[in-house]
Order: structure tokens, then sequence, then C-alpha cells
């Protein structure tokens, strides 16, 4: 089962429940695979929530693998995910949300409500911006 306080999330994969997570590891595998130079250059091009087929499968395995699946895209590509692309486009929002600041689900179930564009973090969530602690935590 997921710990979204983890920056996990779950997804149904070939009839089976599985955890997602993009550790430490799995980022810097998106940063490579992005070609970008840093954590905030990352969320900053999931934050336009325009997201390819291919970029959904790279983030996915990263999920995976992150989460203890070890993955590959190209074996993304072959698996049966719950609810098809929407499904995986699904998870994968609520995956870059919780990792990048969000804590709530994107869209319910399966994306239910997701629209292009929801789920992606904002720009205001991006890594290194300061926030206040939260109470009881300093």
């Amino acid at each position: 089962m997921a710990n979204r306080r983890r920056g996990e999330v779950e997804a149904i994969v070939d009839g089976r429940p599985r955890v997602l997570c993009l550790t430490l590891g799995a980022l810097c595998e998106l940063e490579a695979a992005f070609a970008v130079d840093d954590l905030a250059s990352l969320a900053e091009r999931f934050a336009s929530g325009r997201l390819k087929a291919r970029d959904v499968a790279r983030v996915f395995a990263a999920g995976l693998s992150g989460g203890g699946t070890p993955t590959t895209e190209a074996e993304v590509l072959a698996l049966r995910i719950d609810g098809g692309l929407v499904g995986a486009a699904a998870v994968v929002a609520d995956l870059l949300a919780v990792t990048f600041g969000g804590d709530e689900p994107v869209g319910g179930a399966a994306g239910e409500g997701l629209r292009a564009g929801e789920g992606a973090p904002s720009p205001r969530s991006v890594p290194g911006a300061v926030e206040p602690p939260s109470p009881g935590t300093t």
C-alpha cells in the first residue's frame, strides 16, 4: 500500500497493485532523460501540464523503479495499466504532485475529473522555494 507522506502512489499494473515513488535516484534518472540541470528545471518542465506519451512512460518507469519494481521505459510500453493511457497519465500527474509538493490525489480514482494540465506541480511548489514550517514541526 502506498504511503503519500513518503511520496508514494499506487497503480494497478497487469492486474496487481504497484507502488510508484520518485526517489532521489529516480529523479536523477529523470534529470538526465529530460536533459535538465536541476530539480527546479525538472519541476518547471512538468508544471506546463503538457506531457508526451513518452514522458508518461519515462516517469512511470522511474516511479516503478523507485517503488521497488525495477522497470525500463521499454517495459512500461508493454504493461497493462488500469485506465490505459489516461490512467497512466493520471498516476504520473499524481506522482508528480506528491513528489513536488501536493499531498492530495489528483482527480480521484483513475483520473476521475482530470483535465489536461491538472495535477502537474505548480511553480510555487518547485524545490528550493522557501515555505514556512508546518505548525509543531520546529
